[in-house]
């Protein structure tokens, strides 16, 4: 995803996350460090899958994990929220399942007030208060329900203030009285799944009522009782997680560090979690671990408490290592003390904690091609080939769909840098710590200033962990189209292609490229198209923020845009290729406007109803016309090309004087065809200039500044093969 320059890219939750009230701080991401500003552009993807058992996301980022009550529960109507008050508006949120109140985060308008409004929530929450003197350690009496409503309540309040009104000092008395009885309810302490459900809940409503620095004792409670042999199992370490929401999110309160200054013991609990849990380091739930050592360290940005916290994130960091089962330890160390106490990192022993932290993790480097280095944490040498066919074989796919005449101008990003990282875990901590960006996302595209010499573009991205033992790398087509984009579609850095609304196509375009190019339907966005949310013309305005609009609804719009109006496909990038953001906008907003909106709605039922199940087939150039078979042109190509083991299919072609690039592309078809080029004459496997050799026929040869005159390339047989398509574009 595109990013403003100082900002931060984190797209996986609908929304960033949410304080209580406009008077609080705007909220941030729970992972990773504080925010760096750069101007590189930052690409993310939209189905982020973290099968983590602890989630580590801001609490509002998370409408609900409460389970539902095992009872049958009554349906859901918004109406019968805004239409009750007092006992009866309680009544009605403990008949329902928490299912049901989730859909109230997204209210706006008189919906919101008529649910949330003040009133209503201080009734709530005394509701909550007297539920609580008999929590009998389960949702038997509906708390998670009411828990939930309140948390709705906090988060639409934040985001449309002017719909519910403010919150004052009833709501503040009422919500503390409701924290203050089911926390010390003994069932509260209860480690079992049905209680795990509940608490979790109730520790996110601590933040989402900004009363973080009031329930420090119950951060340091949940602390010191969590044993892992009984609290993983039952899902307690889930609900003790959610404390390091409240930590990371207090920072942005007032009487937060007040609060710890006056009483430190919070840093001393964080401190034995560690020590007493290390053995999970390098787990499931050494996420736990990694938080704890974060949250300790994120207090040396006070002067006030460095005389208490350095000698405790010295320890931590001594006990642990840049590499090896206690990375993360050590990496969450070195990161708060690079943003934080960098002048004194030797007394820590991080000075240049991302090179020690790169050279101990990413010990794999891997040249794919000329133009495409891997450099990864575990990749083993059959995925390495794997991910290289699938890059390499997708630029003659992306070049062949987008018509480009070679890289923009003062492009000089001839290379790509693939980071992989071994889990969305080790992406989430080290790639924050090594490369100084949020990894609340499901992988980046740093691109940098194209036209600086010497600039390195790269992405970052790693391994889904939930298909093993299957194999694959998330998001690696959608990211790795983003830089193709970049260098052949669109002029200029990050802050250029953001002159005028660009996200529709550039997130768009990676989800067309990614499905599409693997062949996978895209059910997502299928059923998107059956909701018919968004008119073509609004989603020419798309921003980022909304994630189902970004990158579903763009690549509804960019399918739809290939499919029925090519052209207009082909005016509006020569103007990104140039940087005429205006006249481009002009083409989509003026010239085409809303006359393609109704072809567009109708083009939705089809999709949804099964035309888009079908992948676009690989876009293909018209067959060359020379009598000559071997003879390659302009813009066309050969099919049907055939050899046996260790033979060749020979190709020529007439480069006119003055040609800036010839690339020439393999695909399709059965068998190994390798593809060799040879300026001089023919192409043989012991006479060339330069050579694609991935495992299977997806082969890519881009030659820059060509001799006049003819060139040669050749197929050579590996394994024998038929079928094959040769294409040459200039």
């Amino acid at each position: 995803m595109f990013a403003p320059g100082a900002a931060h890219a984190s797209p996986a939750p609908a929304h960033p996350g949410a304080a209580p009230t406009p008077s609080g701080p705007a909220p941030q991401p729970a992972t990773g460090a504080p925010e760096r500003a750069d101007q590189e552009r930052k690409f993310t993807s939209l189905d982020q899958r973290s099968p983590l058992p602890v989630d580590t996301r801001p609490a509002e980022a998370r409408p609900a994990v409460t389970a539902p009550h095992p009872s049958a529960r009554a349906a859901c109507t918004v109406g019968d929220f805004t239409s009750r008050t007092g006992s009866a508006l309680v009544q009605q949120i403990t008949s329902v399942d928490t299912g049901c109140i989730n859909q109230l985060f997204q209210l706006t308008g008189t919906d919101a007030a008529g649910a949330f409004r003040e009133a209503q929530m201080t009734t709530v929450a005394n509701a909550l208060r007297d539920v609580s003197a008999t929590y009998p350690g389960d949702d038997s009496t509906a708390a998670g329900q009411l828990v939930l409503y309140l948390r709705a309540g906090y988060y639409v309040q934040w985001y449309h203030p002017a719909d519910v009104g403010t919150y004052g000092t009833a709501l503040q008395t009422a919500i503390r009285a409701a924290l203050d009885a089911f926390f010390a309810g003994a069932h509260s302490r209860d480690v079992s799944a049905a209680n795990a459900a509940v608490l979790g809940e109730a520790v996110t409503l601590i933040d989402s009522a900004q009363e973080n620095a009031r329930y420090l004792w119950v951060v340091k409670r949940l602390l010191g009782d969590y044993v892992s042999a009984t609290w993983n199992p039952t899902g307690m370490a889930t609900a003790a997680n959610q404390v390091f929401t409240v930590l990371f999110r207090g920072h942005q309160l007032s009487g937060f560090e007040p609060a710890v200054e006056a009483d430190p013991s919070v840093l001393d609990a964080l401190s034995s979690f560690v020590t007493r849990n290390e053995d999970q380091l390098g787990g499931d739930y050494g996420v736990l671990e990694y938080n704890a050592t974060r949250e300790l360290a994120r207090f040396l940005q006070y002067p006030g408490l460095q005389a208490k916290v350095r000698p405790l994130a010295k320890a931590l960091a001594a006990a642990a290592a840049p590499s090896g089962r206690t990375v993360y330890q050590w990496a969450a160390v070195a990161e708060a003390v690079g943003y934080y106490d960098a002048a004194n990192c030797s007394y820590y022993g991080t000075c240049n904690g991302a090179d020690q932290l790169k050279s101990g993790t990413l010990k794999v480097n891997y040249t794919c091609s000329p133009s495409i280095k891997l450099i990864a944490q575990a990749l083993d040498g059959a995925q390495l080939a794997t991910t290289c066919a699938s890059l390499t074989g997708q630029d003659a796919y992306v070049h062949a769909v987008v018509r480009d005449n070679g890289p923009v101008k003062d492009d000089h990003n001839g290379t790509i840098e693939v980071v992989v990282f071994h889990s969305s875990f080790d992406y989430q901590v080290l790639a924050a710590a090594i490369y100084g960006i949020d990894t609340d996302n499901g992988g980046m595209y740093l691109e940098g200033d194209p036209a600086a010499a010497g600039n390195q573009p790269r992405f970052l991205c790693y391994e889904a962990e939930w298909v093993r033992p299957d194999f694959q790398i998330w998001n690696l087509n959608h990211e790795y189209t983003h830089y193709l984009d970049g260098r052949f579609d669109m002029y200029g850095d990050f802050d250029a292609a953001m002159t005028t609304p660009t996200v529709w196509w550039v997130e768009g375009f990676a989800e067309y490229v990614s499905y599409s190019y693997r062949k996978v339907v895209n059910d997502g966005a299928i059923a998107a198209a059956g909701l018919h949310t968004y008119k073509l013309s609004d989603l020419f305005d798309t921003v980022y923020g909304d994630q189902e609009r970004v990158y579903r609804w763009g690549y509804l719009a960019v399918r739809y845009m290939l499919e029925q109006h090519r052209s207009d496909v082909d005016a509006m990038l020569a103007d990104y290729r140039v940087g005429d953001w205006n006249a481009a906008r002009a083409l989509l907003k003026t010239t085409i406007g809303t006359r393609y909106d109704a072809d567009f709605d109708r083009w939705l039922t089809t999709c949804a109803n099964g035309a888009c199940a079908a992948t676009p087939p690989l876009p293909q150039v018209p067959e060359c016309t020379s009598a000559d078979t071997r003879e390659l042109g302009a813009n066309c190509g050969r099919s049907n090309v055939a050899a046996t083991t260790g033979n060749y299919a020979h190709f020529y072609l007439l480069v006119p004087a003055g040609t800036q690039q010839v690339k020439i592309t393999v695909s399709g078809g059965t068998g190994n065809a390798d593809l060799y080029y040879n300026p001089r004459g023919w192409a043989y496997t012991n006479a060339y200039a330069t050579r694609s050799a991935g495992p299977g026929n997806s082969e890519t040869l881009t030659v820059t500044n060509p001799p006049a005159g003819y060139v040669y390339f050749s197929l050579y047989a590996q394994q024998g093969f038929s079928g094959v398509n040769v294409a040459s574009r200039f």
